[in-house]
């Protein structure tokens, strides 16, 4: 996967190779065109105007002090060994050991042009500053450098900034409530990294967000019927048979305080995205202390030590317990099993079971199968949430020998399922 700052050094490293490709071929060309051309018109030019080399250096001066009075320039030649012969103006720095024909050479009085002339010997003309600075054609080469290098970077980093923009804009808008805000993801770099990090925290806050709203949405009707009972109860007390209506109190407020408790679990778990502590728990033993706690329960199977959270297991384990006995047929089995690196525990009742297109929706919070079920359907949810923050999950299934089954799977062994 490339990462963002190789995708920048990659683009400037290719725009500099672009440079020096485009600058050589730049070169050859005038190597080949008119200014190569021009070189060597100006070698020629000079052998025609020059007298040969064997003649006199009285000669050969007259013609270097002509020459630079019509190009008024300092003119110096020097013989094939680099010595001067003729000079005209001031003195021209010699031509360097193994130098081009035609090139520049350079003294403490600034550049010169040098011309190897076809008997050996070099012209060097200083020429004067109308004729051009150099330098400045070093300038508009480095300027030229700097506009491809930005030319080519413009794209990726254009790119970069508009997909920033992008997720600023989206967390703005989920920041002014709008929950289902989601950001287009581009390429496979850290930004797109960023992006999809970010959709999926939109995600997830809109789902808890709804879970909470559809939460305290039911839970403000499944309160009302306990305190409605109670009320009425308190009402009748005083009618006679206050026994009967006191102990329809007690089991009202007992429903009523299962209910809390199962509201508050479920705002906790809604907030653990992993276990705090950690501790070894022996499942089949939590399974049989709950099941002799409760009539017409039964544990079996073989010890499998599971790592979390004890008092989170007993809860998932009191829980599917109670449901077998609220909603099955006693008697209720459950059976503990280890397969495939997993903890495996069914509880097992001898009812209806729940008709197959409701045996995903068992696990939703306050869903109830018939409405005359008693509880608030919060069991369910609540041991799914347990089992998946052990690593793990909860189904609704036939049983093997008859009757219905929840199936709950955890991560075993003492380091299993960490988050």
């Amino acid at each position: 996967m490339p990462r963002l700052y190789q995708k920048i050094y990659l683009t400037i490293v290719a725009a500099l190779i672009a440079v020096v490709l485009v600058a050589g071929g730049l070169w050859r060309l005038g190597a080949r065109g008119p200014a190569g051309q021009g070189a060597e018109f100006a070698v020629e030019f000079a052998a025609a105007a020059l007298p040969d080399a064997a003649r006199p250096a009285a000669e050969q001066q007259r013609a270097i002090a002509a020459l630079s009075a019509r190009l008024r320039s300092d003119i110096t030649l020097f013989d094939a060994d680099r010595q001067p012969i003729a000079a005209a103006g001031r003195p021209a720095p010699v031509p360097r050991p193994r130098a081009e024909p035609f090139g520049m050479v350079h003294d403490a009085d600034g550049p010169a042009w040098s011309l190897q002339l076809p008997d050996g010997r070099w012209l060097v003309a200083r020429l004067p500053p109308r004729h051009g600075n150099p330098l400045l054609g070093l300038v508009l080469f480095l300027a030229a450098i700097a506009g491809v290098v930005a030319l080519c970077a413009f794209p990726v980093v254009r790119g970069l900034t508009r997909r920033i923009e992008r997720l600023r804009e989206g967390v703005e808008t989920l920041a002014a409530g709008n929950l289902a805000t989601r950001v287009r993801v581009e390429g496979k770099d850290e930004v797109a990294q960023l992006a999809r990090g970010f959709n999926h925290a939109a995600a997830r806050i809109e789902e808890l967000v709804a879970a909470h709203r559809m939460l305290l949405a039911n839970a403000s009707h499944e309160l009302r019927t306990p305190l409605a009972r109670i009320r009425m109860g308190l009402e009748l007390m005083g009618k006679g048979d206050e026994p009967r209506y006191r102990a329809s109190i007690e089991t009202d407020l007992r429903e009523l305080e299962d209910l809390i408790e199962g509201l508050l679990t479920s705002s906790r778990l809604d907030a653990m995205t992993a276990l705090a502590e950690r501790e070894p728990v022996d499942l089949l033993a939590l399974a049989a202390e709950e099941a002799a706690r409760i009539p017409g329960c039964a544990a079996e199977g073989e010890p499998v030590i599971v790592s979390g959270d004890a008092r989170l297991l007993r809860r998932l384990v009191r829980n599917l317990l109670e449901n077998g006995v609220r909603h099955g047929k006693p008697p209720v089995l459950a059976r503990v099993s280890a397969t495939s690196g997993m903890a495996r525990l069914d509880v097992i009742d001898h009812g209806a079971g729940v008709a197959m297109a409701d045996r995903e929706r068992v696990f939703e919070p306050f869903f109830q199968a018939r409405r005359d079920s008693p509880g608030a359907g919060l069991g369910l949810a609540l041991a799914r949430r347990i089992a998946r923050l052990h690593g793990g999950d909860a189904r609704a299934i036939d049983a093997a020998d008859g009757g219905f089954c929840l199936r709950v799977e955890l991560a075993s062994g003492p380091g299993a399922a960490q988050n």
